[in-house]
């Protein structure tokens, strides 16, 4: 009997330690509105990540990019899923810095003109109209000002800009109503894909940029940094089970063949560069809001 109650003692005890050890997170996605959203698209995510690290996570719905950075900083959560030019912003704003990578597949951007527009290369773009996409957006905004600048160009006085849709942008400059269009190099390949009536030398690619950033999960500064370490290691432990749950649905296609990686602040600095070349030097401001 004495040994019963000294094996059922040390049970407790065990599983009082484990509670005591799991914690509960907050998460949130910055480019996903509404916790119905969160949950069919991100929730097998959030399944993955409590069965690699043994914690429990919770949604938390945020409608913008100043949201998710006003709940860093109010400590009222402690990791989001966000893009490199989010990231920039909220690092200054809130000190939180990059926990994963989510290494997306080719990308990248890139500049595309008519092939019969005899604009060659980028300096031939000085005084035209040129269409990009979402106003604050790292792949459709900041990075093909940042081609433009890194060909000579003054992206903020050489150029008239315009911010459209892709498919806008794209039906535009098919038309001959703007000059170029900045663009996310795969999604703009996807429309020019669906095009059947057009000869595939039509359009021309005249600059891409590197490889970018990756997309991250980011952790607030008010996270103990041997929890994040310790959720970091679980993930990369498990990554295939945690990729399976990025890509579970179809609204994140974009991460199909993706890896996820360790990273540093310092592999956004060009990001940082691409928002002093599109006239905001401060980067604590997020563009368009």
């Amino acid at each position: 009997m004495k040994l019963t109650s000294l094996a059922l003692s040390l049970g407790l005890i065990a599983a009082s330690a484990f509670s005591a050890a799991a914690e509960t997170w907050k998460l949130a996605v910055t480019d996903v509105e509404g916790m119905e959203r969160l949950q069919i698209e991100w929730g097998p995510f959030k399944d993955a990540l409590e069965t690699a690290t043994g914690d429990s996570f919770e949604f938390f719905a945020v409608n913008s990019r100043t949201a998710a950075a006003e709940a860093l900083r109010a400590e009222t959560v402690d990791f989001v899923v966000s893009g490199p030019a989010e990231y920039v912003v909220i690092n200054k704003l809130t000190k939180a810095t990059p926990l994963i990578g989510l290494g997306r597949p080719d990308y990248h951007c890139a500049i595309i003109v008519r092939a019969d527009s005899g604009i060659n290369v980028p300096a031939d773009l000085k005084g035209k109209k040129v269409a990009f996409g979402d106003i604050g957006s790292t792949s459709n905004m900041l990075c093909p000002l940042q081609v433009l600048a890194d060909h000579g160009l003054d992206p903020v006085n050489d150029i008239e800009k315009t911010h459209t849709s892709r498919n806008i942008a794209h039906e535009a400059l098919k038309a001959g109503d703007v000059d170029a269009l900045g663009s996310n190099a795969g999604s703009w390949l996807n429309v020019r894909n669906k095009e059947t009536a057009l000869p595939y030398g039509f359009f021309k690619m005249i600059a891409r940029s590197g490889d970018l950033p990756n997309d991250m999960i980011m952790v607030g500064a008010h996270v103990p940094s041997e929890a994040a370490d310790q959720i970091k290691t679980a993930i990369l432990e498990n990554k295939a089970a945690v990729i399976a749950g990025i890509v579970a649905h179809e609204e994140n296609d974009k991460y199909v063949g993706m890896d996820l990686v360790a990273i540093e602040d310092s592999a956004y600095d060009y990001v940082r560069s691409m928002y002093s070349n599109a006239g905001y030097p401060q980067f604590d401001n997020f563009i368009g809001d």
